[in-house]
């Protein structure tokens, strides 16, 4: 199992805790999705590393920006 931390920028409610989640958790190979309203940073654990661009794609379709760090 790899964790693995994003920061993403606009969220500000439980809805957007369950987009953004509902998104990324859709990508193959996630199996667990915690969100950070307060700090903006999703957790993710998958099975093997993340494309960043896949999590970015997820997270731009759910209506919010994937912060570069």
């Amino acid at each position: 199992m790899v964790t693995t931390t994003y920061q993403v920028q606009g969220m500000t409610c439980g809805h957007c805790v369950s987009a953004v989640s509902a998104e990324v958790g859709a990508i193959t190979g996630v199996n667990d999705v915690q969100v950070d309203l307060a700090t903006g940073r999703v957790t993710v654990t998958s099975e093997s590393p993340l494309d960043t661009d896949a999590v970015r794609a997820a997270v731009d379709e759910a209506g919010y920006d994937l912060v570069d760090e």
